[in-house]
């Protein structure tokens, strides 16, 4: 495996991008999610690309624009078709044996794939923990409220922890936080305007899409939530769209169980595509 790294245009900016060589003809494009660098957090990505490479997949990632060693400014994953745009066409031009591309993104990056998955040249998707919470960027320093839903899932795994009802007898939880959270718990669940708007670039997808999740990751419960409602019946009943989950709270699948698990499904699009 050899790893090689290219610049290309987007709009009026210089990006940056790396590709892991590889020898078969379908290829993996890694958007990265938040405001992280193309290698990931942990260097995540860049890992996953040369597991992907020594199967012979060639792997592209890439720095958007205002990111790691991109210019411009970073003007969040709203505004990101551009450089999916771009680093496609890259990924072409330095793989020109490619005949197709599977798209994996994690938390934003999955959302900004199904926004402009129908307006792009993409053969599959792989959508992890999409990123559904509204007026706010996964990376952002501003604290971010979950969902109802996902603070009644998390108290629920509480309960069934005996050593939190041993917390709550002996004053160790604090009851004034205990009450709002339970406040919060209570309220309806209703779906963001961000998640309306990924419903839609679902529906649109005309490539087929997986969406993969692990089920205790606060992001993964938030989309739960949206993709439960009645707003996307049409969306689940998508021949198109397939959904697996994972019994695990780590958001970017780091540890080793939960690596293997996302290795197998992207493995499988990619041999499939």
């Amino acid at each position: 495996m050899t790893r090689s790294f290219h610049q290309f245009v987007c709009e009026d900016q210089l990006l940056a991008g790396t590709l892991d060589h590889g020898q078969l003809t379908t290829g993996l494009l890694i958007v990265s999610g938040g405001n992280e660098i193309r290698a990931g957090a942990h260097a995540g990505m860049a890992k996953l690309a040369a597991r992907m490479a020594e199967k012979g997949f060639p792997v592209f990632r890439y720095d958007r624009r205002g990111i790691g060693d991109s210019s411009g400014a970073n003007r969040g994953f709203l505004e990101t078709q551009a450089d999916i745009q771009s680093a496609l066409a890259c990924f072409h031009k330095s793989s020109p044996h490619i005949e197709k591309i599977v798209a994996f993104g994690n938390c934003d990056a999955s959302s900004a794939l199904a926004l402009f998955g129908a307006q792009v040249a993409i053969d599959g998707f792989i959508l992890a923990n999409p990123w559904v919470i509204e007026n706010s960027e996964p990376a952002s320093d501003a604290p971010t409220a979950p969902p109802p839903s996902a603070i009644r899932s998390r108290y629920w795994e509480r309960l069934k922890n005996p050593q939190s009802i041993i917390d709550l007898l002996t004053g160790k939880i604090n009851l004034r936080k205990l009450a709002n959270g339970l406040k919060q718990a209570i309220q309806k669940q209703t779906n963001t305007n961000l998640s309306v708007q990924l419903q839609t670039g679902l529906n649109r997808l005309a490539k087929p899409c997986h969406i993969v999740l692990a089920n205790r990751d606060t992001t993964a419960r938030a989309f739960l939530a949206a993709w439960d409602s009645k707003g996307f019946r049409k969306t689940r009943s998508s021949p198109q769209i397939t959904i697996a989950s994972l019994d695990s709270a780590s958001h970017s699948f780091a540890d080793d169980p939960s690596e293997r698990w996302l290795d197998s499904q992207i493995l499988e699009m990619l041999e499939n595509a």
